[in-house]
């Protein structure tokens, strides 16, 4: 039992993402569920689990452009189109990041990494469709743990700039 009420403290206690939503006065919902590691794609496990559609929970991806660690949220029902995310900052060519300088950048674990209360602040870029909903879905910083908010409060805390980034 007292492992279970850790468990159920650990959850309470918040993320980075959390603290930094918090902190910013940013209106947001925190949805939890039981993360199966079995499970083959971590944002489509979110959207299946919280019944949410897939075109509005977006994963947070790290790739490297020209060199430089670069954060690329989209929606977890399509793909990262690695040229577009180059163009959007000026950039020639962009290569997805090694998974363990991301985790070390951001201080999140792969399938956790957040946008929102990284260990370093990278430049971001949030796909353009986010701005057809009213909220969407990202990672509050842990496997298991999304955060719901409006995607402008997105863009504008994470300083992101908005492209279309995505391919279905």
């Amino acid at each position: 039992m007292a492992k279970k009420q850790k468990k159920q403290e650990k959850q309470a206690a918040g993320t980075p993402a959390t603290v930094a939503l918090t902190a910013a006065g940013a209106a947001f919902t925190v949805h939890s569920y039981e993360h199966d590691p079995a499970h083959p794609s971590y944002g489509e496990e979110a959207a299946e689990a919280m019944g949410v559609s897939p075109d509005r929970v977006f994963k947070t991806l790290v790739a490297e452009v020209d060199g430089e660690l670069t954060v690329a949220v989209v929606p977890v029902a399509g793909s990262l189109d690695l040229k577009a995310l180059a163009a959007a900052v000026s950039g020639k060519r962009a290569v997805m990041a090694d998974p363990a300088a991301a985790e070390r950048t951001t201080g999140y674990v792969r399938g956790g990494i957040s946008p929102l209360g990284q260990r370093k602040r990278l430049r971001t870029v949030l796909d353009a469709s986010a701005s057809a909903h009213a909220t969407i879905c990202v990672s509050a910083g842990r496997r298991g743990l999304e955060v719901e908010l409006a995607p402008g409060d997105l863009a504008k805390l994470t300083e992101a700039v908005l492209a279309p980034i995505g391919r279905a």
